[in-house]
């Protein structure tokens, strides 16, 4: 997303109403909260090739820009105080002067108008010897310079014609303006009191190498690495320039800032482009437009307590270092940097569902990956079995829609004939005429072998067994036709029976169990909420859904019925979509309508689920995860209460069901959330939520 290059940002994705964004949104923060995030800019000033008077104008202003925005880190381009482009002139003395003293004026005015951290790129003369560097300046300060390693000569590129790589330093500290400032290689920038933040440089070239230095940084824990870069406009690189930046975000596990020199460095045979890209663990979070003849800003919202949690999980990430050819020995260089609250608006887009990507192609393919793993998950266990047929109960709704039609594609790829599959549609009690039918319909078109089994005989006589008075009702001498018409009469405040619904779930899959290979249905949304009978819905033989949300299923029972099918099945599957999402376990009203809707009892599916990816895939607290909420772009706007309110049932009920997820069966891994006891999610079947509560209850 390219984000405003100047002024107020852009709060139109914002799940919030335009009053409560412009007054501090939805959660009133500590002053002293920074969630993880840090500001992040990349600047690309008009210049004049040469003048450095005139960059210092532009830089300085810029600086002042980025401080309006919030930022705490602002890079610039390669060489920016004389242009890239000086070629020979940077063996003239007066230009090496020249530099230096834009510099000193950089670190003098930059002081009162840019409270961060501000690198910056010079021509640096240092034993006789010229580098490429970028200096760091802070709080009046030179924090450190340095001189970038590897120097390009070939094709239109011949930098060891005026400079030094930095493996040629003959020393580690340079003196300049009185101050003796620490310079190589080798530094690592790691403000003091702000624990998560840690800065790497490296500069153009160093990163098209094999191994960049920004490699090394980033095992010595540097969570952001600046380059500034000067890399001109060719068919074709503005597309890999991008990919390196995003990939070495994503192996670093770190954000990415690259600042390229604007358009009007273009001379003589080489045009740039200005080119600004930030990333973070292999996301693209903001780029700006190329070839813009002015001063550019770019801004995002870096999540640096994401990127810790991350490299803690990934064990292998510290592991790296003691693997690869000895590198360079980091000198750690600090300096005081306060650390600004966490922004009232985040300068990035928080996508409010997240297993769900955006954009048609995206989706189109997410969804197409994920029907083939589906598919060929199934298919190896039935291969492994000599293809036994299969079971799977069919509702009409989503769920056991999604189910079944993986199980026909893989009947079909497995060659054998979709007679194979025993679907049972097993109305019950609350079974509405829409889901029958549409059950009923895909049955018969998707040529599976179908029956219906009415089981409310069935659960009758088992609540008889059981001596039970559903609804309070007596069962002697009632016929099926009597009770039925005393369920319809009950009102909606007396429709609660916990038993009468447990009955019906566990009698559908008794049937099951004793027809053939059972196929699971329920989606990993269910299961973390523990929204499923235990041995009812919760057990299968094999579960291709198992670990797939509920947000998602909906998208791929909409792609199937677009892309995988045709007639009358992709009709009654759009039919499916618009239905609502309902266990059918309580009685219908007089109409035959449902009344029980699954999301007015747990909360908006789209909200657990986003509480769920962030609370599994990053470990976020309860107060973060409402905060990045409330910049999330929900289907409706949800009010602080809300909000609170249902990550409140989330954390009870996850915490809760654990039970339910110890004895799953197999199922396809599909993303890079799971709750397979065997494989992602290791909890203690007992664990308590009251740190998390307890955590909620503090959020005012």
């Amino acid at each position: 997303m390219l984000w405003p290059a100047y002024g107020k940002l852009d709060l139109s994705f914002a799940g919030v109403p335009p009053d409560e964004a412009e007054g501090g949104g939805l959660l009133k923060l500590k002053e002293t909260e920074t969630f993880g995030f840090v500001r992040l800019a990349a600047a690309s000033p008009l210049l004049r090739v040469a003048d450095c008077t005139y960059n210092v104008h532009h830089i300085l202003a810029l600086m002042a820009r980025a401080e309006n925005d919030g930022a705490t880190v602002v890079v610039f381009p390669e060489l920016c105080l004389t242009g890239y482009t000086c070629a020979d002139l940077f063996l003239q003395s007066s230009l090496q002067s020249a530099a230096l003293a834009a510099l000193q004026e950089i670190r003098d005015k930059g002081a009162a108008i840019f409270s961060g951290v501000a690198v910056v790129g010079l021509p640096l003369a240092v034993d006789g010897q010229l580098f490429n560097c970028a200096a760091v300046v802070h709080s009046g300060m030179i924090v450190g310079i340095v001189p970038k390693s590897f120097l390009p000569t070939y094709q239109e590129f011949y930098e060891r014609r005026w400079f030094a790589p930095a493996g040629a330093a003959l020393t580690a500290d340079v003196s300049l303006f009185g101050q003796s400032i620490p310079f190589g290689h080798d530094l690592l920038f790691t403000p003091t009191g702000w624990e998560e933040l840690k800065i790497g440089v490296e500069i153009c070239e160093d990163l098209w190498t094999p191994q960049p230095p920004s490699s090394w940084q980033a095992m010595a824990g540097a969570t952001v690495l600046l380059n500034l870069s000067a890399s001109n406009e060719v068919i074709g690189k503005a597309a890999y320039r991008r990919q390196l930046v995003t990939s070495q975000a994503a192996r670093c596990l770190a954000a990415y800032v690259y600042s390229s020199c604007n358009c009007s460095e273009s001379t003589t045979d080489l045009v740039f482009g200005g080119h600004c890209v930030i990333a973070e663990n292999g996301a693209l979070l903001a780029e700006s437009s190329r070839f813009v003849m002015d001063d550019t800003l770019l801004v995002a919202d870096v999540d640096l307590a994401r990127l810790q949690a991350e490299r803690v999980r990934m064990g292998t990430f510290k592991e790296a270092g003691a693997f690869a050819p000895s590198g360079p020995s980091l000198r750690p260089i600090p300096f005081s940097l306060t650390p600004r609250p966490a922004p009232t608006r985040l300068a990035r887009e928080i996508e409010a569902h997240p297993f769900v990507p955006r954009g048609e192609k995206d989706l189109r393919e997410r969804c197409e990956e994920i029907f083939h793993i589906q598919v060929r998950g199934l298919g190896k266990r039935l291969l492994h079995l000599q293809k036994p047929r299969v079971a799977i109960g069919v509702s009409g709704g989503l769920d056991s829609t999604l189910a079944l039609l993986v199980a026909c594609r893989t009947t079909d790829w497995l060659g054998m004939a979709r007679d194979h599959i025993q679907a049972l549609t097993m109305p019950g009690f609350g079974t509405t005429e829409r889901t029958k039918t549409n059950a009923v319909t895909l049955l018969r078109e998707l040529g599976v072998t179908g029956r219906e089994v009415d089981i409310r005989s069935l659960c009758l006589e088992e609540l008889r067994a059981l001596g039970h008075r559903p609804f309070g009702i007596d069962l002697h001498n009632l016929t099926l036709d009597e009770f039925s018409d005393k369920l319809r009469r009950l009102t909606a405040e007396a429709r609660q029976d916990v038993v009468f619904e447990n009955v019906q779930a566990r009698m559908r899959t008794s049937l099951l169990m004793n027809t053939a290979f059972v196929i699971g249905t329920g989606d990993l949304s269910e299961l973390a909420l523990g929204w499923a009978t235990y041995n009812g819905d919760q057990m299968s033989m094999y579960n291709p859904n198992v670990s797939i949300p509920k947000t998602l299923v909906r998208f791929l029972v909409a792609w199937a019925a677009e892309n995988e099918f045709t007639g009358a099945v992709r009709e009654t599957l759009r039919a499916i979509v618009a239905t609502p999402i309902s266990p059918e376990l309580l009685p219908t009203d007089q109409r035959g309508q449902g009344l029980q809707a699954t999301e007015t009892i747990l909360g908006p599916y789209e909200l657990h689920d986003f509480f769920f990816f962030h609370f599994l895939r990053y470990g976020a607290p309860p107060a973060k995860i409402l905060y990045l909420a409330s910049h999330a772009r929900f289907t409706q706007a949800y009010t602080r209460e809300e909000l609170q309110h249902w990550l409140r049932v989330f954390l009870r009920r996850f915490f809760a069901a654990q039970f339910k997820r110890s004895c799953l069966p197999d199922g396809p891994k599909v993303g890079s959330v799971s709750l397979s006891p065997r494989g992602d999610w290791r909890m203690p079947t007992d664990a308590e939520a009251a740190v998390w509560l307890a955590e909620l209850g503090e959020i005012s």
